[in-house]
């Protein structure tokens, strides 16, 4: 696999960039990027789904007009969902692995992207049909091609992976990972990064702070107001500096087009977390004392 610093520790999140959130102009979208580039942010997370299979065309044309060089920046991509939308006549959502799938998905995101090659391709979803040797032959024809470099999934168990490893190396995992959905580091996904080496990527990495107003964001806000003082930043930023903290080195999916965030966020890797506030926001979220 390409180093893990190849990819920056913050990544891009571009899923609300276009048709499904902000609806950015080639302009605006090429503005962002170059502002991400500025904050160190060099990694741009996509997946073919986004936008309903609109999204990587418009981040294709907003890269190709900003003039920067293809090799200053990492693109990742996703493929596997199919949805019931106008771009694709599917009767039902449903999964796709066959090789033939894979291979033309892949080349549709380097057509919309605009780009000879993916730094790395995740298959987007586990689907119960999976077929490990029609995956790897698909994963080894494209990295053969120089099409994609690196090779991940998203949403997967460590057991589905291995089921997939029984033909083809799997370098990353991309999970839903916050406070307030910490799943992932007691049911051994993040361990099975560490183990076997795999980048860790966590997507909604503010979870439903923002988004609820119930008795765990109640308490989560009450310590972090003391948090807020004590290191002299603000809630995103301490939710971040707390993934961060976590020893499988996770890299967290930023979501947001606010250039203030995106700056935020990255200044959040410098936030140095004790051990026992680290604590105290996950007894905030659980309600109570760890076991």
């Amino acid at each position: 696999m390409k180093n893990n610093t190849s990819y920056s520790k913050v990544i891009a999140g571009t899923m609300t960039w276009g048709n499904w959130g902000k609806k950015l102009s080639v302009g605006e979208g090429a503005k962002l990027i170059g502002h991400c580039l500025d904050q160190g942010i060099t990694t741009f997370d996509h997946a073919d789904i986004y936008g309903d299979y609109n999204n990587e065309l418009f981040f294709g044309n907003a890269f190709a007009s900003s003039n920067i060089g293809r090799d200053k920046i990492q693109l990742i991509s996703k493929c596997g969902i199919q949805m019931v939308c106008d771009e694709r006549k599917n009767r039902v959502k449903h999964y796709n692995y066959s090789k033939d799938y894979i291979i033309w998905s892949v080349e549709q995101s380097l057509k919309n992207l605009k780009t000879d090659y993916l730094d790395m391709l995740l298959l987007h979803r586990p689907s119960p049909l999976m077929r490990p040797e029609e995956i790897g032959e698909a994963v080894l024809q494209l990295k053969k091609e120089g099409k994609i470099l690196d090779f991940g999934v998203s949403n997967f168990t460590p057991s589905q992976i291995g089921l997939l490893e029984t033909t083809v190396e799997v370098q990353s995992n991309q999970l839903e990972f916050s406070l307030t959905a910490n799943e992932a580091m007691n049911n051994g996904a993040w361990d099975d990064c560490i183990v076997h080496k795999r980048m860790a990527m966590a997507w909604s990495p503010l979870g439903s702070y923002y988004r609820d107003k119930n008795k765990r964001t109640k308490r989560i806000k009450k310590v972090l107001k003391q948090l807020k003082k004590k290191y002299q930043v603000n809630a995103s930023q301490l939710l971040l500096a707390w993934t961060f903290a976590h020893p499988a080195g996770i890299h967290p999916v930023v979501g947001t087009t606010n250039p203030k965030r995106l700056t935020d966020a990255m200044n959040a890797l410098n936030i140095d977390l004790g051990m026992e506030d680290w604590f105290l926001l996950l007894e905030a979220s659980m309600g109570e004392d760890v076991p």
